[in-house]
This record gives C-alpha cells, structure tokens and sequence, in this order.
C-alpha cells in the first residue's frame, strides 16, 4: 500500500504489469473535507510512466469499507492509498478516488459552485455544467472537469486530465466519486463499472 494521496486521475490499449510508481506530493497530502466543502480537484504528475486504457480483461476486485458504509469494485493490482472516509486507487496517473463526507443531495447550482471554487487552489480547472444521471437505479449527479499538472522540471511537459466526478447520496451522506484519466487514454468502460459498482452499506 503506497502512501496517502488527493489530486489525480487517467486510460490506454494493451495489459498493465509493472508495480505503480509513488505519487507525488500534490497527490499524497489530503485535503480538508467538511460539510460545505468539495474534495479538492484531481491532479496528474508530469513525472509519472505513461499509461494506457484499463484493458478489456481486467480483472475487478470488490473494495468493502465497513466505517465509511460502501463498498465500490477497482482494478486488480492498482495500488491503494487511504482508508475509511477517504480513499485512492491508482496505476500512474489513472485515478479513482471516492470521498465520504456529511450531506445530503446536492442540486446542480451547489455542484456548480463547488466547481467554481475549486478553481481557487486549482488555476487549470475547467467544467461542464452538471447533469442528472442514474447510478445504479439511483439518482446522481455527473460532472466532467479537466486539470493540468505542473510541467515536468526536464522536459516541461504537462499531464492533463479528464475526470467524470459523481455525486452520490443516501440519508446524511454524500460520496463523492472522482475517476480521473490523462488525455488520450479511454477508460469510458472501466470507469463506468466502478461507478455503477458502487453500493451503500
């Protein structure tokens, strides 16, 4: 299990085999979740290996998280960083990171306003407006933003993703899902299983 991390996200075309690489620290220091207050936006490492789509064969594991009351399916082999209210998988800079906080159901103007204010402490922050979608039979809310990391010391490149951030909700409690990929990578698949996986305890 590989250090605690926050801000990333990522997918490519052939199988995953060697071990994820450690997250930098933009990624590994948590940000403060409250009630009133969103998950801070994923970010990618412009020092992370290249990677590729979830392949069409994986394999999917069952995460059960008594304390937090979810449970939710990953890939077999990312690594894991967190626990209870707060946790991360990830293979580089594909990322999945669910948030359980107090709340009830937010509307699409509190999501959109979240988003805003993210862009306080992410700069590189752009959104679409948030939609009502169905998970699982149940209602949720989608929105789909895109973050740059900060260009690598070598050769200045940046790592830009895409992430589909999901609002899910039961009595007093909001999850928070974010599934995040690099630019170029589709993960359309994998990631809609996880979500659709997703069960409250």
């Amino acid at each position: 299990m590989l250090p605690a991390l926050c801000l990333l996200l990522a997918a490519c075309g052939s199988a995953k085999t060697a071990a994820p690489t450690t997250p930098a620290t933009s990624q590994t220091t948590p940000a403060a979740t409250t009630n009133a207050q969103s998950p801070n936006a994923l970010q990618g490492e412009a020092k992370a290996a290249a990677t590729g789509d979830i392949p069409d064969n994986q394999v999917y594991v069952v995460f059960n998280d008594p304390r937090a009351g979810y449970s939710i399916k990953y890939p077999e082999g990312w690594a894991q960083s967190g626990s209870g209210n707060r946790v991360t998988f990830y293979d580089k800079n594909n990322l999945v990171r669910t948030v359980v906080q107090p709340g009830t159901a937010p509307t699409l103007a509190q999501v959109s306003a979240e988003l805003k204010g993210l862009k306080a402490s992410t700069s590189s922050l752009r959104f679409q407006p948030p939609k009502r979608v169905q998970i699982s039979g149940r209602p949720a809310i989608k929105v789909v933003y895109t973050t740059e990391s900060a260009p690598n010391p070598v050769t200045n490149k940046q790592v830009q993703l895409t992430v589909d951030r999901y609002y899910l909700a039961q009595g007093r409690k909001r999850a928070i899902v974010d599934l995040g990929s690099p630019v170029g990578v589709d993960n359309v698949d994998g990631y809609r299983l996880m979500v659709q996986s997703f069960r409250w305890k």
